[in-house]
């Protein structure tokens, strides 16, 4: 799986609009989230283009979510999650919950 690296930073997309998330409504594509050329497009808020190689390449995937992408840089090797709630998704760093232990 490709992924965007900047100084030790790997990019990941999220939805955080509500209604339509990116990854928790296609979590059967897990590439989708680190794809290097839609990253740039997000970054570069190029959305027509961005939504024509996101046919093009994934053809078979939900994309509501798309207008709402934004980038988050995490550190390499950094464990998280997306969360969820009522589409609108958000990214979770393991170190950041309070996990309780039974």
């Amino acid at each position: 799986m490709k992924k965007l690296i900047k100084d030790g930073r790997v990019a990941v997309l999220y939805s955080p609009g509500f209604g339509a998330g990116w990854y928790s409504w296609n979590q059967e594509h897990p590439e989708i989230i680190f794809d290097p050329n839609i990253v740039e497009y997000v970054e570069k808020e190029d959305w027509d283009k961005c939504r024509t190689y996101v046919e093009l390449k994934y053809p078979d995937i939900y994309i509501g979510g798309l207008s709402d992408l934004r980038v988050s840089w995490l550190k390499e090797n950094t464990l998280f999650r997306i969360h969820e709630y009522d589409g609108s998704e958000s990214i979770e760093v393991k170190e950041d919950l309070d996990w309780l232990i039974a």
